[in-house]
């Protein structure tokens, strides 16, 4: 199989999640860190379900799952123990042309998830195709160890440069050579290192006046996600 990687945007989209278990509130909980409307279908849930569906985070329909629940999704996740069921549901979903994905059975599935580290906005995906899930998840851990918090701070200030170059009508030929050139000159590095006043001299020597780290970074806004995905935070000068 060979499959088509893509991001996909979910946000305010109505997915439906059947089941009610520890693999379920897992795919619930990424879902709604994508922005979508998340229904759970399932005569039995765990604690958390239950307590995401307290608070109103997600929509609870405590009864097995029917056919018409597909209705007006985008997309659906099986997520039970029951393979007779999760068949069905994946049948319903090709019958409505659906995105479908069945936990851990790759063969009625239209996507798969593959194993994500997320930075910020920078995004990494490892997938197998199905065929190793436990080593995507390998290669994940040894890519979280590689990329740190630091990409997501790096990626917030880039962006904040492309917005203010952007506005000031440069010619978008020319962005390239300005993002290579911050690149090339090791804006990541001093990033990394906390080291403020090197990257106001950076940003000067290719940007010219007016571009400060300072003033970018007051244009980003505040990340309060708590899941651990690398949100980023501010750049502090750490000195020389």
């Amino acid at each position: 199989m060979k499959y088509y990687p893509v991001n996909l945007n979910i946000n305010k989209r109505r997915c439906l999640v059947v089941g009610g278990g520890k693999v379920a509130t897992r795919k619930v909980k990424t879902l709604l860190a994508c922005g979508a409307k998340v229904t759970v279908v399932s005569p039995e849930v765990c604690a958390a379900i239950g307590d995401m569906a307290a608070s109103g985070r997600i929509t609870l329909v405590r009864r097995g799952y029917v056919s018409s629940d597909l209705k007006g999704c985008f997309m659906v996740i099986g997520a039970t123990s029951d393979m007779p069921l999760n068949r069905q549901i994946s049948a319903d979903a090709e019958k409505q042309n659906m995105l479908c994905n069945i936990a851990d059975v790759p063969e009625v599935c239209n996507f798969i998830l593959p194993a994500v580290i997320r930075r910020g906005d920078l995004i990494i995906a490892v997938s197998t195709s199905g065929k190793s899930p436990a080593f995507a998840k390998n290669l994940r851990q040894d890519l979280e160890t590689a990329f740190g918090d630091e990409y997501a701070r790096f990626l917030d200030l880039m962006g904040a440069i492309r917005k203010r170059l952007l506005c000031e009508k440069h010619d978008p030929e020319e962005h390239k050579d300005l993002f290579e050139r911050l690149i090339d000159q090791g804006l990541l590095a001093l990033v990394r290192e906390n080291r403020k006043s090197d990257i106001d001299r950076l940003l000067y020597d290719v940007l010219g006046d007016g571009y400060t780290c300072e003033s970018l970074m007051e244009s980003v806004p505040v990340d309060t996600d708590s899941s651990g995905s690398g949100a980023a935070g501010p750049i502090h000068d750490a000195g020389d």
